[in-house]
């Protein structure tokens, strides 16, 4: 099975997730059930993608069946922006959906409050004038501490954080007493965002890339981007390890030292992805990919929240 890295909590986080976002409820079970005799032991969900309960009856199935035990999966969710005041309550509802006693990962989906909506509903909550409506008055370091206490209430076993830039995540290490373990981001050949990476590494924060190959399709539909996919450095380099383009892709990633959670929702897909330890990327091609950088975030949720928070 894939590799994993220690966590600062002290558990360990395999190398390669299956991410579950825009996934189709109806084909998660076959999808997960799959993934799992294949050899994925780590499932990226969030209450956001509004699919958790389906990920919990593929979950349960897989526990009854004695295709994986409990102990043997990591299952990372994610608290929705309108439910920071409401963090234990968004908590145990995601533990329902999940059908599980405790979570291993759970992070701050974003660094932002949102107007609360109801625990379990997670549109985007706009005003009247199509803006996203923050709240002002719930600060990152009160939910933070809310994340400490599921903690010491044993609900969950590693917290961290989601799309936190350098200041952020720097902020929360200072007010943290249990320190954010992982920090969720958007990091690809095209987006490599290579001092946010160090200084979470440096910190010991470990950095799990979600959108690793670019958003592919996903991404083009919804937010108009390209991908990292077809660039021709990187089509060279899978000609020469004789890989498809997003194992080279995926592969750098791991090489970094980061986490990567592709989604597919394609079988053959699944088992190419896993294959990423039977080579190794040469320190001048991991230069050349360096040389590829753009800069270029791909998923703009500005688009549905008509500011950008990255601003």
């Amino acid at each position: 099975m894939a590799e994993a890295i220690s966590l600062s909590s002290g558990y360990r986080l395999p190398i390669i997730g299956l991410g579950v976002w825009r996934m189709e409820p109806k084909s998660i079970r076959d999808l997960i059930l799959s993934a799992i005799s294949i050899g994925y032991r780590h499932f990226d969900c969030a209450a956001d993608y509004q699919n958790e309960a389906e990920v919990g009856e593929a979950l349960a199935e897989a526990f009854r069946t004695g295709l994986v035990k409990r102990e043997d999966v990591f299952i990372t969710t994610k608290l929705w922006n309108s439910d920071h005041g409401h963090v234990l309550e968004a908590c145990k509802d995601s533990l329902k959906k999940l059908q599980l006693d405790y979570l291993d990962l759970y992070l701050v989906h974003f660094p932002v409050a949102t107007r609360h909506t109801g625990v379990g509903t997670t549109a985007s909550a706009l005003g009247e004038d199509g803006v996203l409506d923050i709240d002002t008055t719930i600060s990152l370091e009160t939910t933070w501490h809310a994340m400490e206490d599921l903690v010491s209430m044993g609900l969950v076993r590693s917290i961290g954080i989601s799309n936190y830039d350098i200041f952020l995540t720097r902020d929360c290490l200072a007010y943290s007493k249990i320190k954010p373990s992982v920090n969720q981001i958007e990091t690809h050949p095209y987006f490599q965002r290579e001092s946010l990476v160090k200084f979470c590494q440096k910190h010991g924060i470990c950095v799990t890339a979600h959108t690793p190959i670019g958003g592919a399709a996903a991404n083009a539909e919804w937010f108009g981007t390209i991908s990292c996919l077809d660039d021709s450095v990187i089509k060279t380099l899978a000609e020469k390890y004789n890989k498809t383009a997003a194992q080279v892709i995926l592969r750098w990633g791991v090489q970094r030292n980061t986490v990567v959670i592709p989604k597919t929702s394609k079988i053959d897909r699944l088992h190419e992805n896993l294959k990423l330890f039977d080579f190794v990327i040469s320190d001048e091609d991991m230069e050349k990919i360096k040389g590829i950088d753009r800069k270029y975030r791909t998923n703009q949720p500005a688009k549905f929240w008509g500011i950008d928070l990255y601003a």
